[in-house]
């Protein structure tokens, strides 16, 4: 896969097709490698960036001297977009999501559309007092903080398993995809603290710029179906779409739902 660096960091991703240029920001756990149905789908019409964000594929690890911010991953992004003349498109899942809307407000009217897929901005719960549904997701965010600082990752990955995949998952899982599910948790460990400590008021969300799409599942957690009310009554301009099966890795357990609502998006004309 092609890099690109940025002082010390190296920025990992993939490329394909010709046209505008549409970058995927992937979820939590996973990496790039999660859109491969969706650049097979998009490809054909446009340059399609998959970008690995940091501690995933090769890119540089966070290095941990202090915590990560939004603004801190979204760097990597806008280093993607550094000589790119067409307009940007970006889609983001969950984490990616989060990472998506920064980005999207440091390149500013470059940016043409936005797709937010389950997107997990869960310090807005906090600004707005959905309590229990922050509690619920910092709960989550300190066991994985408990087990992650000793290493063990896969007493943290159990609990993560089971939360967005579903009770029992773990226990389902084969050893062998336990190891390599417990062998992705690390660069969690840094974005609890950018998606948690975010201070942006959802006002600003309001006032981005590219024409937006919001897509969710149902069966998704509390936690992410309050984002999405609480964006739907702020930003009711934008687009909103939901799929009947998948939860929160819908994008990745049912492509064949999700990919089609985003690429009828990104190809409606204006």
């Amino acid at each position: 896969m092609p890099v690109r660096a940025n002082g010390s960091v190296t920025v990992d991703y993939t490329e394909d097709g010709s046209g505008e240029t549409v970058v995927l920001i992937h979820s939590s756990i996973n990496s790039n490698r999660q859109w491969r149905a969706l650049v097979d789908a998009l490809k054909e019409r446009f340059r399609v960036l998959a970008i690995n964000l940091f501690g995933y594929g090769e890119t540089t690890p966070w290095p941990g001297i202090r915590l990560q911010t939004l603004s801190d991953q979204a760097e990597l992004v806008l280093t993607l977009c550094e000589e790119t003349q067409t307009p940007i498109h970006i889609v983001g899942h969950s984490f990616g999501g989060s990472v998506a809307v920064k980005a999207a407000t440091k390149l500013g009217p470059r940016v043409d559309r936005l797709v937010l897929l389950e997107p997990n901005p869960f310090y807005l719960l906090k600004q707005h007092g959905r309590t229990e549904a922050y509690e619920e997701v910092r709960a989550l965010r300190d066991h994985v903080k408990k087990f992650g600082v000793t290493g063990d990752w896969a007493r943290a990955g159990e609990r993560f398993a089971d939360y967005w995949l579903g009770d029992g998952s773990w226990a389902s899982m084969p050893e062998k995809r336990r190891q390599a599910f417990a062998a992705s948790l690390p660069p969690n460990f840094h974005e609890w603290d950018a998606v948690m400590n975010e201070e942006t008021p959802i006002d600003a969300w309001k006032a981005l710029e590219p024409r937006t799409l919001l897509v969710s599942a149902s069966g998704t957690p509390r936690p992410i179906r309050e984002i999405v009310e609480l964006l739907a009554d702020a930003c009711p301009h934008w687009t909103y779409a939901q799929v009947a099966e998948g939860g929160h890795m819908a994008p990745v357990a049912r492509p064949e739902l999700v990919n089609p609502i985003v690429k009828r998006f990104l190809e409606t004309p204006a």
